[in-house]
């Protein structure tokens, strides 16, 4: 085990890149269709709730990041606010969750940029090399988010520029179109939803490695968090107004669907393009999320001590990075993942849970936002969780006693050792 602290290499920008990468890659071109099957034209509803949720979790991780600014996320925080088995639960949920996100990208960018039958293998390749990028520091994974970040940002201008051209839909934006769903559709697509905000996590899981991190980490998060948001309510207008319900709910491709059919047949292989740079950008920033939360758990035994080991040249979570590289590969090589949103969400709500509450319980001297807000978060986790698709409801559950099961036996052998 490496009782080394990691060098402070990323200022406000990086971060702010690292956090715009993780939610604009995730959301905008994957999670808009599930969200239109499960509420219609209400999903802009759920897209709201979404944010008001989102926006208590993000106060939370920053007040939260101000005062812990090691590696770990919400996992630190936990342990350090409520205690071990909080932390637990919530590194557990973290990994796991963004594991399964991290397959689900690969293989978006895979079927954005690879023939027809060569999708796993190509998404596979994807996996090896970003954790070979992430492997030569966190420099280097800041610089690929920017050129992905701007990349991806021009390539959702121009579609919005051609779905624009002949909306089709904008009938539904009515009253009675927005609450078609239900309200327990709403709710069910604010959960989906929730998944394209969690990014803003990854900038907090990076904290032993941000300069000035008392500052800069929370204005990262509220500046990311920002820009994500602004971009989702562009893009869910645009495709619900252009594809109509029923036709983002059908689409697997909705960001392309809608340039097309405005007759801008050049448009399409670009948005292809910026479609499969946004899942790369993703990725990148998962595998290093992922790893350095790894490392956190290691540290304190919740992992195999082993992968708290860094890289002596590039002061990287090497052996963590390349246990996530190989689950990843061997998940978008063998399992279907077309339940990953709905299971990452349910994982990620009870990581920010967890947040909430600690957050909530931080004394007035660290305290940066209102109480209220905590509660809302907290209040706002529980209610989405509980209202996702019954299969990620069980699936999360089945996790997280897997989880518990494996603690409680690692502390039995520990205190019989």
């Amino acid at each position: 085990m490496s009782s080394r602290t990691m060098t402070r290499r990323l200022g406000l920008g990086d971060a702010v890149f690292i956090g715009i990468g993780s939610m604009v890659g995730a959301g905008v071109f994957s999670a808009f269709a599930p969200a239109a099957q499960a509420a219609g034209a209400g999903l802009l509803i759920g897209l709201g709730l979404a944010a008001i949720v989102a926006f208590g979790n993000a106060t939370s991780s920053a007040q939260l990041a101000a005062a812990h600014p090691t590696s770990g996320g919400t996992y630190a925080y936990g342990r350090a606010e409520i205690g071990p088995w909080s932390g637990f639960l919530a590194g557990w949920g973290f990994v796991v969750g963004k594991l399964a996100s991290a397959a689900a990208m690969a293989l978006t960018f895979a079927a954005y940029a690879a023939p027809p039958g060569w999708e796993r293998p190509v998404a596979a390749l994807a996996v090896v090399a970003l954790a070979s990028v992430n492997w030569f520091g966190v420099t280097r994974t800041a610089l690929a988010t920017r050129v992905i970040v701007t990349v991806v940002l021009l390539t959702l201008a121009v579609a919005t520029a051609a779905a624009t051209a002949s909306p089709a839909a904008a009938d539904q934006l009515t009253v009675d179109g927005l609450l078609s769903g239900g309200a327990y559709g709403i709710l069910q697509s604010a959960g989906l939803l929730f998944f394209a905000f969690a990014g803003y996590a990854r900038i907090a899981t990076l904290g032993e490695e941000v300069r000035n991190p008392t500052h800069t980490i929370p204005r990262a998060i509220t500046i990311a968090f920002a820009v994500a948001l602004a971009v989702y309510a562009v893009i869910g207008v645009v495709v619900l107004t252009s594809l109509g319900p029923a036709g983002l709910a059908a689409s697997s491709a909705p960001v392309a669907d809608a340039a097309a059919g405005s007759g801008w047949a050049w448009a399409v292989p670009i948005v292809r393009v910026g479609a499969a740079a946004a899942s790369l950008g993703a990725l990148l920033a998962l595998i290093a999320g992922i790893g350095r939360t790894m490392l956190a758990m290691a540290r304190e035994g919740d992992l195999p001590r082993p992968l708290a080991a860094l890289h002596p040249r590039w002061d990287v979570p090497y052996r963590a990075e390349v246990v996530v590289a190989v689950v990843v590969v061997a998940a978008v090589l063998l399992v279907d993942l077309r339940g990953a949103i709905g299971f990452s969400s349910f994982g990620v709500l009870v990581y920010y849970l967890v947040a909430n509450i600690a957050a909530f319980r931080q004394r007035d001297s660290a305290r940066r936002y209102p109480r209220a807000l905590q509660a809302v978060g907290a209040i706002g986790c529980v209610v989405l969780a509980v209202t996702l698709p019954w299969q990620a409801v069980v699936g999360g559950l089945v996790v997280f006693a897997v989880g518990v099961g494996y603690r409680l036996v690692r502390l039995r052998l520990t205190r019989g050792a």
